[in-house]
């Protein structure tokens, strides 16, 4: 009896495995190589199967197309992918694509979806990965794509459009779990640019030459680590954002602002580095944010912190040879140190009398004349007058004579540089 049931079992395993074969397309993937000619690849892709592999000859291919089946698009070394100036170069609307060492330029412009990869919200899973894309307005749209992954692309973008008129390197909308990794992206708008979205990683980037290098909105519970912000209008953008994490990242020579959190809330933003802005960071009305082992150099203000940003935690950061350590006006104390343990201050002569690292004396970054000149910035004519330097000396013998604001009542005496996943 047993032996006859395990027959049974077997002669219908047999006939379920026959039956999955002669399914169309079944157990028959292929790599079938598309000659650079006419309409080659819509052809190609109308006669694949899913799973099959379309493999790119050099020379050059008309698009724009349509993906709706699942394929592999693999690319010999000089093919291009052309989409004559016409909507999305590529269009993916199923799970499971991939695009892999294509060249692809040449988008339409006229409508703002206009992309040289567009990811449809059923893309889910799909891979844009080691392609050049050239004169698109946006290079990869994720548009609600989940988990799609975007890696190791060079995206140049247009800038021969205005401003306003301009598209994202990569745009991510609504794309739970989608990844931008180690991509190289100049020109264009903004680099990265994700809008209501969640559980997204962007990674390893390298970005350049554009407005904002990684520009959040409305996007949560999410990563942005190791990237390298060079010459960019600002670097790392958040806005009405909550539960990031953003470390170890490089900002070196954005125009105004290193890092800019706007109602961004509970956000860890730990071992970055700041270099050369007009200011490394600036805060608005962004809450309870840990601030930790961060570098901020050589910008003309370390921080601009404003008020209605409360219970935000400073601790391990460098403040090195900036112009105004911190701008800060309001009147309430905020103490920036964190269980005993404040920031360096290039600027503090302390000492440190029983060699614990931490210096014998609070520091104060401003006083009153500093929000004298914030306010009314004629003022720096008299910086060196008898008048200033007599209220100097005051607030320094009378500490109560401060009005409130920015104290570090446990400052390092040295700073501990951070290490860089970025690469500068």
């Amino acid at each position: 009896m047993i032996w006859q049931q395990h027959k049974r079992s077997a002669v219908a395993a047999a006939i379920v495995a026959a039956c999955v074969f002669l399914l169309p397309g079944a157990g028959r993937a292929e790599t079938l190589a598309v000659p650079a000619a006419g309409d080659g690849l819509r052809q190609a892709i109308a006669a694949s199967q899913p799973g099959d592999t379309l493999k790119l000859a050099a020379g050059v291919h008309k698009g724009p197309i349509r993906i709706d089946h699942a394929l592999t698009i693999e690319a010999e070394a000089g093919a291009v992918l052309d989409g004559q100036g016409r909507g999305r170069t590529i269009e993916v609307i199923v799970p499971n694509v991939v695009v892999r060492g294509l060249t692809i330029r040449n988008s339409g412009i006229d409508d703002p979806m206009d992309a040289a990869v567009f990811l449809e919200d059923g893309a889910t899973g799909a891979i844009v990965e080691d392609s050049r894309i050239e004169n698109s307005l946006v290079g990869v749209y994720v548009h609600g794509a989940a988990h799609a992954i975007v890696r190791n692309n060079r995206i140049v973008g247009r800038t021969d459009l205005r401003s306003n008129e301009l598209g994202n390197g990569v745009y991510v909308w609504n794309a739970p779990g989608a990844q931008v990794i180690g991509n190289y992206i100049t020109g264009g708008r903004d680099g990265i640019f994700t809008n209501a979205s969640r559980n997204n990683v962007f990674r390893g980037n390298r970005i350049e030459n554009v407005r904002f290098a990684v520009h959040y909105m409305y996007t949560n519970d999410s990563e942005v680590s190791g990237n390298v912000s060079r010459n960019n209008h600002d670097g790392y953008v958040i806005m009405y954002s909550s539960r990031l994490v953003v470390h170890s990242n490089l900002s070196e020579d954005d125009g105004d602002h290193g890092l800019l959190l706007n109602y961004a809330n509970d956000a860890e933003i730990e071992g970055n580095v700041v270099r050369r802005s007009d200011q490394c960071v600036f805060i608005y009305n962004a809450n309870k944010n840990l601030f930790a082992d961060n570098w901020f150099e050589d910008c003309a203000v370390g921080i601009h912190f404003t008020a209605g940003s409360e219970r935000n935690r400073m601790t391990g950061n460098a403040f090195v040879h900036n112009r105004s350590q911190v701008v800060y006006v309001g009147t309430r104390s905020l103490d920036w140190s964190a269980d005993g343990r404040g920031n360096y201050w290039s600027d503090n002569p302390a000492f440190d009398l029983n060699g614990d690292g931490i210096a014998d004396t609070a520091y104060r970054p401003n006083d009153i004349f500093d929000k004298v000149v914030w306010t009314y910035p004629t003022a720096k004519l008299l910086i060196n007058s008898p008048a200033v330097q007599v209220i100097r000396w005051a607030q320094a013998e009378f500490p109560a004579l401060h009005p409130g604001g920015v104290i570090d009542s446990a400052p390092l005496m040295a700073p501990t540089p951070p290490t860089l996943e970025a690469k500068p």
